[in-house]
């Protein structure tokens, strides 16, 4: 409990020293340069963010989130020796996309010279009462007391001016965790927030968008790389170029184990049986390597995954129980080439930090059905790919890199010119807004 209450106090002080800074302006930043960039952060009630960290170990059938919010949101860090490496739990964007914004050079502190105002909502921390707590039969409430304090509360004239269409906010969580119909009767699994008509105006950042999105957009997972400055960033980047990769494919991830036909199946004994196959393998010492990530066990530790990763030319993103994986960014982070098997998993959801149009230069599509029901065998798709393309595709996921990844707050100002996955959300949230209000 005492780590709980020092960061929420830290959590406090941090937004508090940023709203005495947005009345100067940032003196050595030139306001031209932030012409049609200006965000307003709504001053809402602490029981809509950091009160909420207190019920951390609250929910039983949810993991005790209570260790992944140290630094931030980041997570503790993955080993003592480490500056880039943290045990980051993907739910926690909420708190890393405050923090990140209260260093926003483009900060206002007059709402009506602002092009976007961001709500400092923690909406998949609060939804936890209703997935597993005990408001989960009242589900279709969540977020209508935000929509009152909005509404009818400190200066209500905010919420009036676009009705909502110049909002945005993080809901670390799938979409569809948010999008349970307010008309069931018997609760199903999730909230209803994203089905509330008072708030169809506004932009939710999520880690996983519906099939036809209309207020929100996906934006990357968290992984565990959160550098503090370039030099710790080049270094990783020398050394995924340095990599000797002599496995083929892997797959980190669980399931596949029943006997029903799936995708995970399919991979699963694809692996174990290039591993008693006396073919070839086209010059590398292993086929495919399986990483057992089965209950959670790789969620937190990056030791598990990021070593057979580096250690592999592909890495295998098959869907799960939603098309989404975090998996795939932390794929990205160690240089290896992500392998698809249908377009919901990434080319249709992370629109703004991976162009649709560039798939082809960066990952392998292989269609899941072509695997599971005929006879489509994964190895022989990497092997027939020409070992030039393979190393041109490797480049070109070395530099989306940075786009895929959160840095680390406080970091340095020359990290701060390479463009990371906060910096991309805030833009394409700053474009969706303006096209809307036009």
């Amino acid at each position: 409990m005492k780590t709980i209450l020092s960061l929420i106090a830290a959590l406090s002080l941090a937004y508090l020293l940023a709203l005495g800074s947005v009345d100067s302006q940032q003196p050595d930043l030139d306001p031209a340069e932030c012409s049609g960039k200006w965000i307003h952060i709504r001053n809402l009630p602490t029981r809509f963010n950091i009160d909420l960290l207190a019920n951390c170990s609250d929910f039983r059938l949810f993991d005790d989130f209570c260790p992944y919010l140290a630094n931030h949101g980041l997570g503790q860090k993955a080993h003592n020796q480490t500056r880039s490496w943290y045990r980051t739990e993907p739910f926690m964007l909420e708190l890393i996309f405050h923090r990140r914004m209260l260093e926003y050079p483009c900060l206002t502190a007059d709402p009506a010279v602002a092009s976007a105002i961001f709500l400092p909502y923690y909406a998949g921390i609060d939804s936890l009462r209703y997935l597993y707590g005990g408001d989960v039969n009242s589900s279709f409430e969540h977020g209508l007391d935000l929509f009152q304090f909005l509404k009818h509360h400190d200066s209500p004239q905010i919420w009036e001016n676009h009705q909502g269409h110049d909002h945005f906010l993080v809901m670390a969580r799938p979409a569809w965790d948010f999008s349970q119909s307010v008309s069931y009767d018997q609760p199903i699994w999730g909230t209803s927030f994203l089905e509330l008509p008072e708030f169809y105006n506004i932009t939710a950042l999520t880690l996983e968008s519906r099939t036809w999105p209309w207020q929100e957009q996906a934006v990357p997972y968290p992984t565990s790389f959160h550098p503090p400055n370039t030099a710790l960033f080049e270094a990783w980047v020398t050394r995924l170029r340095q990599s000797r990769r002599s496995t083929l494919m892997v797959f980190a991830g669980g399931g596949g184990s029943s006997s029903s036909p799936n995708i995970r199946r399919s991979i699963r004994l694809e692996c174990k049986n290039s591993a008693n196959s006396s073919e070839t393998n086209g010059g590398y010492s292993k086929s495919c390597e399986f990483i057992d990530c089965s209950n959670g066990v790789c969620e937190h530790d990056p030791n598990r995954f990021m070593r057979p990763m580096l250690q592999s030319k592909f890495c295998l993103q098959p869907p799960g129980d939603t098309p989404s994986r975090r998996s795939t960014f932390d794929g990205i982070i160690a240089g290896c080439i992500p392998v698809f098997f249908e377009n919901q998993s990434a080319k249709t959801q992370y629109t703004w930090h991976l162009p649709e149009d560039k798939y082809s230069d960066f990952s392998v599509y292989i269609p899941k059905e072509d695997v599971v029901f005929k006879g489509v065998k994964i190895l022989d798709v990497l092997l027939g790919i020409p070992r030039d393309e393979v190393r041109r595709m490797r480049e070109r996921v070395l530099e989306i890199m940075p786009r895929v990844m959160y840095r680390n707050h406080g970091s340095s100002l020359g990290l701060r010119t390479k463009k990371d996955a906060f910096d991309i959300a805030i833009e394409g949230t700053l474009q969706r807004i303006k096209a809307r209000l036009q």
